[in-house]
């Protein structure tokens, strides 16, 4: 299987403290791997570095066999990777469901019409159809979490990178992303403290522990 991305001894320190050293791991075409560790391991930073918002110390990232060191090289590959934030407020700042939606796809230089179908046709997936004029500060936290994960997949990345995709989830909304997550033909890396959604979704998993990883073959035997 072809590498979508790679981080090549991956360093980063923050305020003096060393969050990541010499990390290295691997996305390949196909795969749903689980990246998982106690709190404060690192793992949303990883999510941040792939897209430049955050700058490793050192090491290297590839992204479809390109090498990516400035701003302009992370701007060109933004929309073929799509980042689930932690916190669904930090992602959703329009007026209304539709607007949220649509924003990617219009930023990509998509047609209004082409955006709003774009957008209708992510909500349906996420089981949220009829809700695009839905106010977006009014839904509930789950209806918010799938609005946001929407926004990603309106976009047609070829990566998704979520962050704690179940967190805050109500009965309906939680088997609705198991039930979603592993139909999805993106290649996915799911930062996660969910066993279930784990065993459910991922094909492979790495433990990021003490600033370094250890990749494993399975998702098995992860950690309460």
């Amino acid at each position: 299987m072809d590498h979508l991305m790679e981080f090549d001894k991956i360093s980063f320190d923050y305020d003096g403290q060393t969050v990541l050293e010499e990390v290295s791991l691997s996305l390949r075409q196909g795969e749903r791997v689980a990246l998982t560790g106690p709190m404060g391991a690192g793992k949303t930073t990883l999510l941040k570095l792939a897209l430049g918002l955050l700058k490793p110390s050192s090491g290297t990232i590839r992204m479809f066999g390109e090498t990516l060191r400035s701003e302009k090289d992370f701007r060109g590959i933004r929309g073929r990777a799509g980042l689930l934030f932690q916190d669904s407020d930090d992602q959703l700042f329009c007026p209304t469901v539709l607007e949220d939606v649509a924003f990617g796809p219009l930023n990509m230089g998509r047609s209004v019409e082409e955006a709003e179908d774009d957008a209708s046709e992510a909500l349906l997936r996420v089981g949220l159809e009829g809700f695009e004029r839905r106010i977006t500060y009014r839904l509930s936290g789950g209806e918010k979490r799938l609005v946001a994960l929407a926004t990603i997949l309106a976009m047609k990345p070829d990566i998704l990178l979520l962050d704690e995709p179940s967190n805050g989830l109500d009965k309906t909304a939680y088997m609705r992303i198991l039930e979603l997550l592993p139909s999805l033909p993106q290649s996915i890396l799911i930062v996660s403290h969910d066993k279930r959604l784990i065993d459910t979704v991922a094909t492979r998993r790495i433990v990021l522990d003490n600033a370094r990883v250890n990749d494993c073959a399975s998702p098995d035997s992860i950690g309460d």
